[in-house]
């Protein structure tokens, strides 16, 4: 095999079975370009011997999206979707080496974060992992461990400023759209919904006298049961109806983020997102004694490690104990 340049890509040149093979890389980098001409040239072989190619990472993307278009989030689908594998769409599945990834994954990292990076990786290890379910591989032929990155502090809506920021995100919206707003933000606060379940809860999901309530769509297919607090069914009762949508009309993914960015400008709370909500509920049961078995629960997380990942640290408490050990060393 003969790997050569023109311009600043590089090309393959090959003989199998008599047959002539030149063709172009599309790369600029050798090392990337040598993976992809190896995989073409072990499928030329692979053609010769009348054997059926490995499928492509492309291909598989593509088999992916067409598998889990019904059974998937939308966020989850598009973010698959527009996953860019930079340049290994081409390249068997069982042929993308270790050095090969590491080389994508470098591509991609110019001018991104190590985050977006290890998020990249995660998606390219969901379809290998998904290849081996299939019986397409036997075993990752990558092993690519992910970037180191710092973690920086995540986000809770100060339980002081709560009703202020509240006011304040109604008050961004449009006047139609005010009391579905501040509904789904309550939903979102006082169920720990996220904000696509909390635009589409529904009335009959609601039991008045149990007090409770169960979403009847989720992300994990769940039907568990949330007490509901009272402040919460106070604010429903006004707009009480036997069936529908709480919040009237359907609105798209994303109604609360401007509002959300507009409370967080006036309250002076940075970084508060519709997911941190979710994250705030999960943290204020936490400190206030809530097992974290059962905040799993009305999370609705398969895996009590993810919802560890939610909670904050018990800063109050915190406080008070290191007041207590001041005492102690006769600082007081």
């Amino acid at each position: 095999m003969i790997l050569f340049r023109v311009g600043k890509v590089w090309h393959y040149r090959f003989q199998v079975a008599g047959k002539r093979v030149q063709k172009s890389t599309g790369v600029k980098i050798k090392g990337q370009a040598e993976a992809l001409a190896l995989v073409a040239l072990s499928e030329a072989k692979q053609r010769s011997r009348g054997e059926e190619p490995m499928l492509t990472l492309g291909k598989l993307k593509k088999a992916w999206l067409e598998t889990h278009s019904a059974t998937v989030s939308a966020g989850h689908w598009r973010n698959v979707n527009a996953w860019d594998s930079h340049g290994m769409d081409d390249a068997k599945m069982d042929r993308l080496t270790t050095e090969l990834v590491e080389l994508a994954r470098g591509k991609h990292l110019e001018g991104r974060s190590p985050a977006s990076a290890n998020l990249w990786m995660r998606t390219l290890n969901l379809l290998g992992n998904w290849a081996i379910k299939r019986g397409i591989l036997d075993t990752l032929p990558w092993r690519v461990k992910m970037q180191k990155v710092q973690k920086t502090p995540r986000k809770t809506l100060p339980v002081d400023k709560a009703l202020e920021w509240l006011h304040a995100a109604e008050g961004h919206g449009r006047k139609s759209n005010k009391v579905a707003l501040g509904i789904v933000l309550r939903l979102m606060l006082g169920l720990g919904m996220r904000e696509g379940e909390a635009l589409g809860a529904r009335w009959e999901w609601l039991d008045w006298d149990r007090k409770t309530y169960t979403p009847g769509k989720t992300k994990g297919k769940e039907a568990d049961a949330i007490p509901c607090p009272g402040w919460l069914m106070d604010c429903l009762k006004p707009h009480k109806a036997d069936l529908g949508l709480i919040i009237g009309d359907p609105h798209p993914t994303g109604f609360t983020r401007k509002a959300i960015a507009f409370a967080n400008q006036e309250c002076k709370t940075p970084g508060l997102s519709p997911h941190r909500l979710r994250g705030t509920f999960a943290t204020l049961h936490s400190e206030a004694g809530t097992p974290v078995q059962t905040i799993q629960r009305m999370l609705r997380h398969k895996d009590v490690k993810t919802t560890m990942a939610y909670l904050e640290s018990h800063t109050e408490q915190a406080r008070e104990q290191q007041e207590e050990i001041g005492k102690r060393l006769g600082f007081a």
